[in-house]
C-alpha cells in the first residue's frame, strides 16, 4: 500500500488528545506543503489561523462565556446541513452519531451526556493546537470545494507526520465570538475549526471508525470493457 493510500484509509477524526505540544516548525512544514492543494484559477481562497498557548486559551475562554450566556450559540454563519436532508443522508449522519456516543456509553436519551460531549468541540477536544479556517465571503460554491481540498490535504499531511486532527464545522455556531476574538477582517467567513495534536490512543472515542458506503453505491463505471 502506498503512503498516500495508507494516509487516506487510516486518517480519522480524533476527539481526545494528549497534552504533548506540537512544534511550530512541524506545523509550518505541514502548512507549507498544504499550500499546493489545488484550487480553481489558483485563487487559493483560504486563510488559516493557528493557535496555541495563551492565544488558544483566550479563544476557548471567550467561547465558553458566549456558550454560557447562549447555550445554542450565536446562530450559524452558514448552514452545515440542508434543512431538508434526504432520508438516506440523515440515516448516515444518525449512525455516525450513535456510533460515536456508543464509544462513551452515552445512551440516546442521555441528553446531558450528549450535550457535554458536544461542548468539548469548543475546547478543540483539549488539543494543544487549534486552527480556524476561513474563506473570503465573496467566494462561491466552487471555491468552497477548494477549501475542502485544502483541508483534506492539510489533515493528510498532518497524519503522515504522526499528528491527529479533527475538522469541526460546529465552530460556525460561535462565529461572531471567533471573528471578534481573532480580529478577523470583515470580508472573511469562518468555515471550520481544526483540532491538531497527538492522539490519546487509550481513549475509547478514538477507536471510532465511521462506515463508508460500498463502491457500487456511490460510483457508476461506464464505457469500460
Amino acid at each position: 500500500m502506498s503512503a498516500v493510500t495508507h494516509a487516506v484509509k487510516s486518517r480519522h477524526s480524533t476527539r481526545a488528545f494528549l497534552s504533548r505540544g506540537v512544534e511550530e516548525s512541524l506545523l509550518r512544514e505541514i502548512i507549507e506543503a498544504a499550500r499546493y492543494s489545488p484550487s480553481s484559477g489558483n485563487l487559493q481562497p483560504w486563510k488559516l489561523y493557528v493557535l496555541t498557548g495563551h492565544n488558544l486559551a483566550q479563544l476557548k475562554s471567550e467561547v465558553a462565556v458566549t456558550l454560557k450566556a447562549s447555550p445554542r450559540g450565536e446562530g450559524m454563519g452558514y448552514p452545515i446541513y440542508p434543512d431538508d436532508l434526504k432520508a438516506h443522508f440523515q440515516a448516515r449522519r444518525a449512525k455516525c452519531a450513535e456510533d460515536l456516543y456508543a464509544t462513551l456509553n452515552v445512551l440516546r436519551d442521555d441528553r446531558a451526556g450528549r450535550a457535554q460531549q458536544f461542548a468539548r468541540n469548543f475546547t478543540f477536544f483539549d488539543a494543544p493546537v487549534g486552527m480556524i479556517l476561513a474563506v473570503d465571503r465573496s467566494m462561491g460554491s466552487a471555491q468552497w470545494a477548494d477549501l475542502g481540498m485544502f483541508l483534506q490535504t492539510l489533515m493528510l499531511l498532518a497524519h503522515e507526520r504522526g499528528l491527529a486532527t479533527c475538522a469541526q464545522a460546529c465552530w460556525t455556531l460561535v462565529h461572531q465570538t471567533v471573528q471578534r476574538q481573532l480580529e478577523l477582517p470583515a470580508e472573511l467567513m469562518l468555515f471550520c475549526g481544526i483540532a491538531v495534536g497527538y492522539a490519546d490512543a487509550d481513549h475509547p472515542i478514538n477507536a471510532l471508525r465511521t462506515e463508508r458506503e460500498p463502491l457500487e453505491a456511490v460510483v457508476e463505471f461506464r464505457g469500460f470493457a
